[in-house]
């Protein structure tokens, strides 16, 4: 399967001002698999060793004179490494934060030797305190298989193609297929492992229960990587996203975690799982003006997990309601529309908010901005477009031009565009352009 990160490792491969690499990102999502692909692909041989699991780390990275580092991740890779021909990979760093501070020293003395870390925690590591080699590293965000490489994986490279032609005649001619692509899409997710055995045998029972395993497994990172006292309170958030999103206003509430739930108490879980990739924090604005972090407010805000399908296992939604019928645009209050959305974002590195007045009759499913303008983005899970909130924003805030994703098919207002959800990467990919 192909994923999209692999131009930016070519990228980085090819930069006379390579620094050692970093790519982050929640488990399971392909790290170890990206990383030893690309370097079976663009190097003459791989070196690789993992953290959790390779014996006498102790003596590969006893001090920091590179040189011996390397001749002993040599003797226990077992593969000759030499300068520009091998790929050095340096897997769950997060178990070893020796080998983390070991770039500095890499990016100081031996540019010549390509190095790739992968890390699931290293947002926990940062804050609990692990010398970091700011200025020394590269650093690169693995994500969930988006739509686009959802679509590559199912076979349809040539309507991926078709999307980002731009030809909106030929686009809706193809929609009922992107329909039925998204619907799959809705259930299978992009947790890799999933999309490859989807692929593979097309059984949607398989695929609910990799979900569950995959869910059971984070369960158990709860437990293992943080404070026993704060693994209630972190089953409880997480827990509470599903039903957070099903409400029509879905500012996350403390309250619906349990009565009487106050920031205080569940602040530090919520950070615990930003940090482990599991949930995506969205603020809200209280002025859609540039830069959006600036009016950014860090105690009011929605919570998103990693993937559709995730959040699809997490409320058992039948697979009939979301691959057969309707039910997947029109219930759940616009749950898995909006997680989609976001998630698609995420995966691009875009960053997103929400805007809200106080006393939140109008409000704004995100706000995104790229080099020079504020983007308004209203989601919209159905044919049924009618809105207020966007009518009175745009009134409020005339010079801007608004976003609208639906299932309806493109039509530029003039003063909003309509974009059909399964199109969201061609004005995703018109950001990037704008933005570089």
């Amino acid at each position: 399967m192909k994923r999209l990160l692999i131009n930016d490792l070519v990228k980085w491969k090819n930069n006379p001002n390579r620094k050692p690499l970093i790519l982050n990102g929640a488990r399971q999502v392909g790290k170890t698999w990206l990383l030893q692909n690309f370097g079976k692909e663009e190097y003459k041989s791989v070196a690789y060793i993992n953290c959790e699991r390779s014996e006498n780390l102790e003596f590969v990275f006893e001090d920091f004179n590179v040189r011996r580092i390397i001749m002993a991740i040599s003797a226990v890779s077992d593969v000759d490494i030499l300068p520009n021909e091998t790929l050095i990979i340096v897997d769950e760093i997060q178990d070893y934060p020796r080998a983390l501070t070991a770039l500095k020293y890499f990016c100081e003395d031996a540019p010549e030797y390509h190095v790739a870390v992968a890390g699931s925690l290293l947002g926990i590591m940062l804050h609990s305190g692990v010398s970091f080699p700011v200025g020394k590293v590269n650093m690169l965000n693995l994500y969930p298989m988006n739509f686009e490489e959802f679509l590559m994986a199912m076979g349809k490279e040539q309507a991926l193609h078709a999307l980002h032609s731009g030809d909106w005649k030929l686009i809706n001619a193809l929609a009922p297929m992107y329909i039925d692509m998204l619907r799959q899409y809705y259930y299978v997710g992009g947790m890799p492992a999933v999309v490859k055995s989807y692929v593979e045998n097309y059984s949607l029972m398989q695929v609910r229960e990799m979900q569950k395993q995959i869910l059971f497994d984070y369960s158990h990172d709860f437990s293992k990587h943080t404070v026993s006292k704060e693994i209630p309170r972190i089953n409880l958030v997480w827990g509470s996203i599903p039903s957070q999103l099903a409400k029509e206003n879905k500012k996350f509430q403390y309250s619906e975690i349990k009565k009487g739930g106050r920031a205080s108490e569940f602040e530090l879980a919520i950070q615990w799982l930003v940090d482990m990739g599991l949930v995506y924090k969205v603020q809200r604005i209280t002025e859609p003006r540039l830069p959006l972090n600036f009016y950014a407010q860090d105690n009011i805000f929605k919570l998103f997990i990693l993937d559709v399908g995730l959040l699809g296992a997490m409320m058992d939604v039948r697979a009939a309601d979301v691959i057969v019928n309707d039910d997947i645009f029109v219930e759940y209050k616009g749950a898995f529309t909006e997680e989609f959305v976001l998630t698609q974002l995420v995966s691009k590195d875009i960053p997103a908010y929400y805007y809200s007045t106080n006393d939140s009759q109008v409000e704004i499913d995100f706000v995104l901005q790229d080099s020079s303008k504020v983007l308004p983005v209203e989601v919209k899970a159905e044919e049924n477009v009618r809105s207020k909130s966007l009518k009175a924003f745009i009134d409020k805030y005339p010079d801007l031009k608004a976003i609208r994703f639906s299932m309806k098919p493109y039509i530029d207002q003039g003063w909003m565009e309509n974009i059909p959800l399964y199109a969201i990467g061609v004005t995703l990919l018109d950001m990037n352009n704008l933005s570089s």
